[in-house]
């Protein structure tokens, strides 16, 4: 059987979109892929999302959208898609377990924020470490923090960060910054932002205590060590979206990001996509659900065409 509708991806952009095709009886099916839930399964608490007043965990409010999507008949399979196949329709999806056709394709498989792949980074994010200075900054007020990179993202975050924290410390593996020159002439006239050049961060401390409490950093030119006091750390080296597998098959941007148009519309027609894959500017959960809301939207009313 030809499904009507399948969705890639489980965070906010991909549930919503399970929520109003399911209540539009177009009966989806979600693979919810390697990490369901997605980004705001790593974030403790969230509040900027419209209608919890005293915030919601991350995981709990992506808990809720699912049985949300559960109640109107979604189905969920808990697998990641191996290989798509867009080039004939229907179009063709394979996952471990089998392969299923597809008369409508939603893509909201999201983007992965860029770590720097230490083990301390993976324990305590969330509870200290950031890679959304949007979500989290609130909870950093009269702190001192330390953002990583020296691109625009990195510019961006610690700018914003200095309307809460007392101090920002970017941490630099090189000794100039790569931001364009209008990012970096905010950062430098901010006289919040310190820096410390040639430098990485070896490990952040503190595990056992599961919190953040200082960071190893090690100067790349000397190897030299020295541990410094901080109360949390922002990744400021950007995302990578999540779209490997429609290389040459959908028109994306230089950096990789799914083009979208009227709507949320692709180069192929009957799919579609949503949130932070087809996204780089807003990365917000209330935006993704937004774009999620159209792409159901979008779908059901592509289908009624095909029907007519």
């Amino acid at each position: 059987m030809t499904e009507k509708v399948i969705i890639l991806g489980t965070g906010p952009a991909g549930l919503t979109a399970a929520i109003y095709t399911a209540r539009a009886d177009l009966n989806p099916l979600i693979l919810t892929g390697l990490t369901p839930g997605g980004q705001l399964t790593i974030t403790t608490e969230v509040e900027n999302y419209p209608g919890f007043a005293e915030g919601i965990m991350g995981p709990e409010l992506m808990d809720i959208m699912q049985k949300q999507a559960e109640r109107f008949g979604t189905r969920f399979i808990n697998l990641a898609a191996t290989e798509i196949d867009l080039s004939t329709k229907p179009f063709t999806v394979t996952c471990d377990d089998g392969t299923y056709t597809t008369h409508t394709l939603i893509v909201a498989t999201g983007a992965s924020a860029r770590l720097l792949g230490i083990e301390s980074e993976t324990k305590l994010m969330g509870h200290g470490v950031s890679a959304c200075a949007t979500c989290d900054g609130f909870f950093f007020k009269d702190k001192n923090i330390i953002v990583v990179g020296g691109g625009d993202t990195a510019m961006e975050e610690a700018t914003f960060l200095t309307k809460f924290a007392s101090r920002v410390t970017i941490v630099h593996r090189r000794d100039e910054l790569r931001a364009s020159k209008i990012m970096q002439e905010r950062a430098f006239k901010n006289k919040k932002i310190d820096y410390i050049w040639d430098s990485v961060i070896d490990e952040i401390k503190d595990v056992a205590k599961n919190t953040v409490t200082g960071v190893i950093l090690r100067n790349v030119k000397t190897n030299e060590k020295k541990e410094i006091p901080i109360d949390g750390v922002f990744m400021g080296i950007g995302h990578t979206p999540n779209t490997k597998l429609f290389i040459g098959q959908l028109d994306m941007d230089e950096n990789g990001y799914i083009k979208t148009h009227n709507g949320t519309k692709t180069s192929v027609e009957g799919v579609f996509a949503a949130g932070d894959v087809q996204d780089h500017v807003y990365r917000q959960a209330i935006s993704a659900a937004g774009t999620g809301c159209m792409a159901a939207i979008d779908a059901e009313r592509y289908l009624n065409e095909l029907e007519q």
